[in-house]
């Protein structure tokens, strides 16, 4: 086991998620999916582990891992394939078919609306329900809202009378037929309406028509159709769980305002804090080592002052000395973040005591003395005091909990997406190191004037060779180069 590796199975938590194993280069070999990620992390290199030849190859290979959370594992299943797609790691052999989920899609501005199952959700305007790991979820979801609501099934625009003489379901009544005259179309689109709500989870009582079917077929002896409802529910439940959890931006407000007064009896502060903040660290074997800073008012998240730093005065993966200079970079008397965004009353560091001490001691040097400061230790999601204190453990349910995990969540998230941006911008920058003639102060001209490697690949050899006092065949090879690393194609 590498290093990298050990330090790393410190922090993976016993959440749904997913996790990358990189190689020594830093390339993802292998994404994975886990219920609990800190148990199946812990799988691949525990002592004595009797791998299948596969598996014990790919965990030789690998020196580092990244792991993010998601809410539950239909997500985590989700979030695997995509990152499969993405990065086509050498050792996902067993989804390399390309296959994407089913969805159910419907649009709106359609004369009469219908349900469609599609494997790719676009930004068209339609609706989208999904997209949903299980295709039989999906369909059965679909037929049972056409049944119950009406809704039609044919795909002609605009149905004919030989549409009107093939069409089964007119005959049997599940269609409404609008097309027929038999409801008005103010009429239908009621009823699409409420088979999107039944879809997203907003018609409950449904389900439980669903389940007293079940019941009362089951009590005449009628198994076959029991079987079928049940199977129907089951269907049902699968497709619309994750909807049911979402809440009205106003049940979610009650809860926040809940969980800051719970955090604040818990922590000892004097009111319930308006504005929290956290910070992550983030560095891939202590290069392009950032930070993030992102915020919550009224304990949901306000992107408005989300922030990123990129680390300056550390070299190397030191997270508490990381932490230190965001403090003093936020905070200091030079900062010009104090007269754009609100001051904090709570600062949370994402990390135990180590990142905690770091982050007071930089308050403490600036001469800031009324920001209560907390760490949130990954591992156990327990809060994490300097002041002679025992970490505190929150129950699970609990909504000051629920507060400063979701806070922590979207730091590591904020801070993940910007380290990935500057290290694949790093990646096609160094694509001019190779290029002979070009050293750094050519490579500085370059990125100055065209801002990027795409700015690059869309410029012209003679703008090129202008800019960077090269001649025309070097001019050539550097146009070449950046169209290679940007994909960007020939003129």
């Amino acid at each position: 086991m590498t290093g990298p590796v050990r330090e790393r199975l410190k922090s993976v938590p016993n959440r749904p998620g997913c996790y990358l194993m990189r190689d020594r280069r830093g390339v993802i070999i292998y994404v994975g999916k886990a219920k609990n990620l800190r148990r199946r992390v812990l799988s691949y290199f525990r002592p004595g582990a009797k791998h299948a030849p596969k598996v014990r190859s790919m965990v030789e290979t690998v020196y580092d891992f990244e792991f993010m959370t998601v809410k539950n594992e239909a997500e985590a299943l989700l979030t695997e394939a995509s990152l499969i797609k993405k990065h086509k790691p050498h050792f996902n052999i067993l989804m390399r078919d390309d296959k994407r989920y089913l969805a159910l899609r419907a649009d709106p501005s359609a004369r009469w609306p219908r349900f469609t199952c599609v494997r790719i959700v676009r930004d068209d305007g339609a609706r989208y329900f999904g997209p949903f790991p299980s295709s039989p979820v999906v369909r059965a979801a679909k037929d049972f809202a056409e049944k119950r609501y009406g809704i039609r099934e044919c795909d002609a625009i605009e149905p004919d009378a030989e549409c009107h003489r093939h069409c089964l379901a007119d005959v049997i009544r599940t269609c409404s037929a609008p097309c027929l005259g038999r409801i008005s179309e103010d009429e239908y689109r009621a009823r699409f309406e409420e088979a999107c709500a039944f879809l997203e989870g907003k018609r409950p009582e449904v389900l439980a028509e669903v389940e007293a079917k079940m019941s009362e077929a089951a009590a005449r002896h009628d198994f076959e159709t029991a079987a079928r409802w049940r199977d129907t529910h089951f269907a049902l439940k699968e497709m619309t769980k994750a909807h049911f959890v979402r809440k009205t931006p106003e049940m979610r407000r009650a809860d926040a305002e809940a969980g800051l007064a719970e955090l604040a009896e818990a922590v000892g502060l004097k009111a319930p804090p308006r504005i929290i903040e956290c910070v992550d660290i983030s560095n891939l074997f202590g290069e392009h080592s950032v930070a993030s800073l992102v915020v919550a008012r009224g304990g949901l998240p306000d992107r408005r002052y989300y922030r990123h730093f990129k680390i300056k005065t550390v070299e190397g993966a030191d997270d508490p000395r990381s932490m230190a200079e965001v403090v003093r970079r936020r905070y200091g008397p030079e900062s010009t973040l104090l007269a754009t965004s609100p001051k904090a009353d709570l600062f949370i560091c994402d990390g135990g005591i180590t990142q905690l001490r770091a982050a007071r001691a930089a308050f403490a040097e600036i001469g800031v003395t009324d920001i209560p400061t907390i760490g949130l230790a990954e591992r156990q999601e327990e809060i994490v005091f300097d002041d002679g204190r025992e970490n505190l453990l929150l129950p699970r349910d609990s909504q000051a909990l629920f507060v400063c995990t979701r806070l922590r969540d979207e730091a590591h998230r904020f801070a993940i997406t910007y380290h990935r941006n500057l290290r694949e911008r790093s990646i096609r920058e160094s694509v001019l190191d190779d290029v002979p003639g070009i050293g750094e102060a050519k490579k500085v001209k370059l990125l100055k004037a065209f801002k990027s490697i795409y700015g690059i690949a869309k410029a012209s050899s003679a703008e090129i060779a202008d800019v960077a006092g090269v001649n025309a065949a070097t001019a050539a090879e550097v146009l070449k180069a950046a169209r290679s690393a940007s994909g960007e194609k020939g003129a």
